[in-house]
């Protein structure tokens, strides 16, 4: 059996913490070192991190990690070969902002998996983008699919091109090139804004199909609204690691989940001991209140 170090380093840390807050007295020259006031936040910090170690060891350790299933990157295959079917191109739009936006990261990484069953079907993509440092990427990424796929005769650096750093003159490239080119599916990954309304509409018009995926809760609804599949928030950046199936990827995700339940049960417990304070006017549970907001909330 093979036992990992580092989460029991992480866990040991993390018990000598809490037993130092719990029982060294206040006079002791370790409470000027750290202020353990915050003494459950550092033990909520310290489960967390080592919840992350440990899976990233299970999951290199050849432990299952379930992930469960994204419609959104499901539905890839379906949609490149929709359009090797049609002969037609496949449309990438990576967003309208630069490579040091994590959702323009996010896209490159799903441009990967498209490009790269593109390069399997024979179909054709194409990538306008706004940003040149984002065309650069593109191509790199691109390139590095079809190579992947054993096809590096097949790619074609002029089809991922810049178009114009201004919003809606590219938006304008965009919809224009759909309306007379149609491509049977369109791919919308990264950071949009006002145009995303447009660009979905556009490509329901000319009856493409749609997988679209950004982390800006203002634009979700037109996308989810208009396209056939929508990466909704973390799935979108939860794409990484389901694509590639690293282990490290896969388990930092789900160390990730930890720390979420961790934030999900104190926020249910501080809103049930609130409510019953109000109710019964405890000093008890108002006491339990405000030792909750001072640990976390000040």
């Amino acid at each position: 059996m093979r036992i990992s170090i580092g989460p029991l380093i992480v866990a040991g840390i993390g018990l000598a913490m809490f037993l130092v807050a719990m029982f060294v007295p206040e006079s002791s020259g370790l409470w000027q070192v750290f202020d353990f006031e915050r003494r459950f936040l550092a033990v909520i910090v310290v489960v967390f991190c080592g919840s992350v170690i440990y899976w990233i060891q299970h999951a290199r350790s050849g432990g299952e990690i379930k992930v469960r299933p994204i419609a959104g990157l499901e539905a890839v295959d379906e949609a490149v070969g929709r359009a090797t079917e049609m002969g037609r191109a496949c449309l990438f739009v990576p967003g309208i902002t630069d490579m040091n936006d994590v959702q323009t990261i996010a896209g490159m990484t799903i441009l990967a998996r498209v490009a790269g069953t593109a390069a399997e079907y024979g179909a054709t993509i194409e990538v306008p983008t706004s940003k040149s440092l984002v065309m650069t990427s593109a191509r790199e990424t691109v390139e590095a699919a079809f190579l992947s796929a054993g096809r590096p005769d097949s790619f074609n650096p002029d089809s991922i091109y810049y178009v114009t750093d201004e919003q809606f003159g590219y938006v304008a490239h965009l919809t224009g090139k759909m309306a007379r080119e149609k491509p049977a599916a369109c791919f919308y990954m990264g950071a949009f804004f006002a145009e995303s309304l447009i660009l979905a509409e556009t490509g329901n018009a000319i009856g493409a199909i749609q997988v679209a995926g950004t982390a800006q809760p203002a634009q979700l609804p037109f996308f989810v609204a208009a396209c056939d599949y929508t990466l909704i928030g973390e799935e979108f950046f939860a794409a990484s690691a389901y694509l590639s199936g690293s282990p490290t990827e896969l388990g930092s995700l789900k160390g990730q989940d930890v720390g979420k339940v961790i934030v999900a049960a104190v926020l249910i417990i501080g809103v049930v001991l609130a409510t019953l304070a109000e109710v019964t006017g405890s000093p008890a549970l108002a006491n339990a209140v405000d030792v909750l907001r001072g640990q976390f909330l000040n």
